[in-house]
């Protein structure tokens, strides 16, 4: 199993705020567009294959495939999977949107948690992170990278740094 230190994104919050996702997205109505579903009544899973397109709210994910999960008649969880599968998400009104990709993702609806595993990236403007896995708490504005077993694998960030204004390039 590949591990990775756990890095949690403070000075990414400092530096490049990843706002909240827009408040109305978890009283949104999850929507998917596939070319095949199944669904099994008896596991209360469902099953979309081909072009998979899933949004609530600002919320947008695409995929090769999904499969949802359902408890006491709600979503509990969703995985989707591509090569890789995208999404992306305003993070508030006048916010540039986040977006990310991995190879499976996770996606909690009531907790707004969403992760990225396997040639994870994330990004919102000029800032960038990638690793093995990245967890999105979009109702906590919270990013993390990694796994804190060991040091094998490494978190990567980017920061970009603005342009001052009023400065010449030579």
């Amino acid at each position: 199993m590949y591990s990775i230190k756990i890095l949690v994104f403070t000075l990414l919050l400092m530096v490049n705020p990843w706002a909240m996702a827009l408040e109305s997205d978890a009283d949104q109505p999850v929507h998917i567009d596939s070319n095949t579903a199944t669904y099994n009544n008896k596991t209360g899973t469902s099953i979309y294959t081909g072009n998979v397109e899933t949004t609530q709210g600002s919320l947008h994910i695409k995929s090769k495939k999904l499969v949802v999960f359902m408890k006491d008649g709600e979503i509990d969880k969703m995985v989707f999977t591509g090569k890789p599968a995208k999404f992306r998400q305003l993070p508030g009104e006048g916010k540039e949107e986040i977006h990310g990709e991995g190879l499976t993702g996770e996606y909690y609806p009531k907790t707004n948690k969403l992760i990225l595993i396997e040639q994870a990236v994330v990004s919102q403007g000029a800032s960038r992170s990638a690793s093995r896995l990245i967890i999105y708490d979009s109702k906590n504005a919270l990013i993390k990278a990694g796994e804190k077993s060991s040091d094998s694998k490494r978190v990567h960030s980017v920061f970009k740094v603005k342009p001052k204004k009023g400065k010449m390039d030579d």
